[in-house]
């Protein structure tokens, strides 16, 4: 019996391998996704127009200055008449304009020494675009947080990721994508074309356990799946710089149970679905938009309304999600986040009792 499950799964990993077309879009896909959400669509903002209005510059607004105009992120325009504000923000010449206090020096020596002072610094940016206006005022305040200026005005610290890189963001979200993509539409694709092409009801006679006949089916991509993990865990460390400083091998051993989570998914669509086609909508819009809406992949979850945020408590790759992010950015060991990782079990062993529970039924 063990050689005939082993032929099984022999037959359908030389199938797969076969499917030239399959593969290239298996092993391109988790490329092209990493490469685009890496390098081409990107939530940092670069370049950003600085202008300073400065009644008197003195040493240390001179000094604060420099430390923005050879920042990469800033371009320095010069300095301008507070006349102009609005004038230079609305032709675009600048996207946002930094007014010192006239006696900027003597607020900083009187906040140093731990008088209160009113604010010595205003930040006046171009909100017209909301995701500019929000990187540009925390990288300044970032920039201006110098040592002469952090008790008088503010103190800001970004931690995990400083220099605020969107790769940061979507390597998570993109992990937790592309696994669905790859196990749960191409492993229903693969059972319903059985069924539509005829061939699962031989296969259903022969001396192996339909149960059997489903997990040989589902083990070459379950393989093919750790193979595109491994691909992007090295895409992301050495291309795109994203520290895994919780430990690869707990980032892994999580990525793992999300596949069989994944494959389980694949398992249900098929026992609901005849044809190839409805298998890939399924797959594409029922699976894919929850994912990309209601997992904090592109939108904080806490930004979402009351409903839909507890309705995000269904989608498995909201769980999957944070923790990467939690093991890869911030650097915490998977024991920080076993509760992610309970969620995920529990749901990876309801989905696949009912599909198998589905799949027999259907056969009977």
């Amino acid at each position: 019996m063990k050689g005939n499950f082993g032929s099984f799964v022999k037959k359908e990993s030389l199938h797969i391998l076969r499917d030239r077309r399959t593969m290239l879009v298996v092993m391109l896909i988790p490329v092209m996704l990493m490469s685009l959400f890496g390098f081409a669509i990107s939530t940092e903002v670069n370049d950003i127009n600085v202008a300073v209005v400065a009644p008197q510059r003195t040493d240390g607004i001179k000094d604060a200055v420099k430390r923005l105009s050879q920042n990469s992120y800033f371009t320095f325009r010069g300095y301008i008449n507070a006349d102009d504000i609005d004038k230079e923000l609305r032709s675009g010449n600048v996207n946002a304009v930094i007014v010192f206090a006239s006696d900027y020096d003597r607020r900083v020596a009187q906040a140093s020494q731990g008088v209160p002072v009113a604010p010595i610094i205003q930040l006046i940016v171009d909100a017209s675009n909301v995701n500019t206006a929000g990187a540009a005022t925390a990288y300044m305040q970032n920039m201006l947080s110098g040592a002469e200026s952090r008790q008088a005005m503010f103190e800001t610290r970004m931690l995990f990721n400083p220099q605020m890189k969107s790769a940061y963001n979507f390597v998570p979200g993109i992990m937790g994508l592309i696994f669905i993509l790859v196990c749960a539409m191409m492993t229903s694709v693969s059972i319903v074309r059985e069924k539509e092409s005829g061939t699962m009801e031989v296969l259903l006679v022969s001396p192996v356990r339909p149960i059997k006949i489903i997990f040989a089916k589902m083990i070459p991509y379950f393989i093919i799946s750790c193979i595109v993990l491994a691909t992007i865990l090295l895409l992301a460390r050495y291309l795109l710089g994203v520290p895994m400083s919780g430990g690869v091998a707990g980032i892994f051993s999580l990525s793992l149970l999300y596949l069989m989570l994944s494959l389980s998914l694949g398992l249900l669509v098929s026992t609901i679905t005849d044809t190839q086609m409805a298998a890939l909508l399924i797959s594409a819009m029922v699976m894919m938009m929850p994912i990309l809406m209601l997992s904090g992949m592109l939108f904080p979850i806490e930004n979402l309304p009351v409903f839909f945020q507890a309705l995000s408590n269904i989608v498995p790759a909201r769980w999957y999600i944070d923790a990467v992010r939690k093991m890869m950015i911030q650097g915490e060991p998977i024991t920080v986040v076993w509760q992610n990782c309970v969620i995920l079990l529990v749901m990876t062993i309801t989905i696949l009792c009912i599909s198998l529970k589905k799949f027999n039924d259907k056969l009977e």
